[in-house]
């Protein structure tokens, strides 16, 4: 199915077949495609570029289809990686966590930086860490799979210092 181009976010590079990969949902997944695209929120004399996620129903392109400014893409790229490497670790922890230290790291960007922490404030967080920590580990093999291309990638571009 192909990505709308009549819409606000104007698609550039596109992949119009991501249902077929969309980690467990591959071929039976409402979400038809992704986007490069020049951004929805863009002003007369500006230009920014955007990544969207297009869900479709079945029927009709659907209002749950997301667009994200590219750092925020990278952004949960390094969150999702981050997590990864904690819970590689978090079974010396009897909650998975350290309760007195729930922040995991700070991660420098653009002179500040990302704080990533576990949410304490979350009521349920011993039972939804080791429902989160079961999830990540069934989807073990897709991540895996997608590190390992944006490490190729990422060193090809010559990201990765050796």
């Amino acid at each position: 199915m192909q990505i709308p181009t009549t819409l606000k976010h104007k698609p550039v590079i596109v992949c119009e077949n991501y249902q077929n990969i969309d980690g467990r949902s591959a071929y039976d997944s409402e979400t038809q495609g992704l986007s490069l695209g020049l951004a929805q929120w863009n002003d007369r004399g500006t230009v920014d570029i955007s990544a969207k996620v297009w869900r479709h129903t079945g029927e009709k392109w659907s209002r749950q289809s997301e667009e994200l400014p590219l750092h925020r893409v990278l952004d949960l790229a390094i969150l999702i990686a981050r997590a990864e490497l904690h819970f590689r670790e978090a079974y010396r922890f009897p909650k998975l966590y350290d309760d007195s230290k729930p922040e995991l790291d700070r991660i420098g960007l653009q002179g500040d930086a990302m704080t990533v922490s576990v949410c304490v404030e979350n009521p349920l967080i011993d039972e939804d860490i080791k429902l989160f920590r079961d999830a990540l580990a069934k989807d073990g093999e897709l991540l895996a799979e997608r590190f390992s291309v944006l490490a190729r990638i990422l060193a090809e571009a010559g990201f990765l210092r050796g």
